[in-house]
């Protein structure tokens, strides 16, 4: 079902409530003497460093504002930033002494700003605000994923593919090596789909729509582990029976190890019925099959 108006409206009624009840709003967030966007790049910076393209990513902020981010708070003696000597390509931004006090200074008040929002509720509504908060983040994490088609010789397919071949090697008892995957062709064009996910420009996720003439397959469903427990492997289970339904098949099948109980329950709870083997995949114990509407 589409997304009503309604829905909208209510998401950014708890938008408005939700940023002005934490103070995001003014100049001086928590009381210091800069923004958010300078509090917050201070933080993902962090005691470690971190690199200028990576907190782009990771903040999807464009070039130019992280640039005059990092200008403000260089300006204030917080940030040096300098080229990474393995790389002079990238560049890498390092709080100062000073930038080390003010990040501690920020914790602590957002320590205490997080208490002084908790502490009126009694534990029954606190455990239930943070139970939501959870969940809250994991569907609004989903959501920001891309999910993209892709050519299958492209960089981030063969490195979704070696991930999932590594990852099987150490999970079948009978291993199981890149030999094992399928070609590229069966992946490209008349043959087939690649599908890839992407999490702040990184891929973490994957999968294979063969569709040769009768019945469609998946085939090489994997998400990165980082990224299991919501509910990215059923997206990527739903998209690529979308690019089966865009090519008229009627029904779609895949086959499955024993061991990867997880994909066994996914498949099950999608509308996949166990059918007798189709194929001699030597590492397939187990056969589904779903019809499909368009």
């Amino acid at each position: 079902m589409s997304v009503t108006v309604a829905d909208a409206e209510q998401m950014r009624d708890f938008n408005r409530f939700y940023t002005q009840t934490i103070g995001v709003l003014n100049d001086r967030y928590l009381g210091q003497r800069r923004p958010l966007a300078e509090a917050r790049l201070l933080f993902e910076i962090g005691v470690e460093g971190a690199d200028v393209r990576g907190l782009r990513a990771r903040l999807r902020l464009d070039s130019g504002y992280v640039s005059r981010l990092l200008r403000a708070l260089e300006s204030a003696g917080l940030v040096e930033t300098r080229r990474s000597p393995a790389d002079s390509r990238v560049r890498l931004a390092e709080l100062t002494a000073r930038g080390r006090l003010e990040l501690d200074d920020l914790n602590d008040r957002s320590r205490r700003a997080a208490v002084d929002l908790l502490d009126p509720l009694s534990p029954e509504e606190r455990s239930e605000l943070l139970e939501a908060m959870i969940l809250i983040r994991r569907h609004l994490r989903l959501s920001a994923i891309e999910v993209a088609t892709i050519d299958p010789d492209a960089p981030e397919a063969h490195e979704c593919l070696k991930a999932y071949a590594a990852e099987l090697s150490t999970r079948f008892p009978e291993g199981y090596a890149e030999r094992d995957l399928l070609p590229a062709s069966d992946a490209r064009g008349a043959a087939g789909v690649f599908v890839v996910a992407r999490e702040n420009g990184r891929a973490v996720g994957c999968g294979v729509l063969r569709t040769p003439p009768g019945i469609a397959e998946i085939r090489h469903l994997w998400t990165d582990p980082g990224a299991r427990g919501i509910g990215l492997g059923r997206r990527l289970l739903v998209e690529l029976e979308r690019h089966a339904i865009t090519r008229e098949y009627r029904t779609i099948r895949l086959d499955t190890h024993r061991v990867l109980v997880e994909a066994i329950y996914l498949y099950q709870t999608s509308g996949y019925r166990e059918v007798p083997a189709y194929d001699d995949n030597p590492h397939a114990q187990l056969w589904f099959e779903k019809p499909l509407r368009g």
